[in-house]
């Protein structure tokens, strides 16, 4: 399990207007335990893609990325980390720079 210290959120635009609903990306940066296996030196950021569609929420895309050198971990959240960041991003989606 991680805690999030850290975030930053915005809008994502869309010039096309192909996208239904609206669309944010969150940046979380992680505490996580030194024993947990998605423990590393450099730092854990995750990056979340949240979804608003007619009143239905959901995270659309999500992915660990190491926070000095932005490398891909291939690493899934758990179930119960899954609620904690939707209901993270469904707590802060509205402070997003429109």
């Amino acid at each position: 399990m991680f805690t999030i210290t850290e975030y930053s959120a915005e809008l994502m635009k869309d010039p096309f207007g192909i996208l239904t609903g609206k669309r944010y990306e969150f940046i979380l940066d992680l505490d996580v335990a030194d024993d947990d296996e998605l423990y590393h030196e450099e730092g854990v950021t995750l990056r979340v893609i949240y979804v608003i569609e007619e009143e239905a929420a959901r995270i659309a895309k999500y992915e660990f990325l190491t926070t000095s050198s932005n490398k891909y971990i291939d690493f899934e959240l758990e179930e119960d980390e899954e609620k904690m960041v939707l209901a993270f991003c469904q707590e802060h989606f509205e402070k997003a720079a429109e």
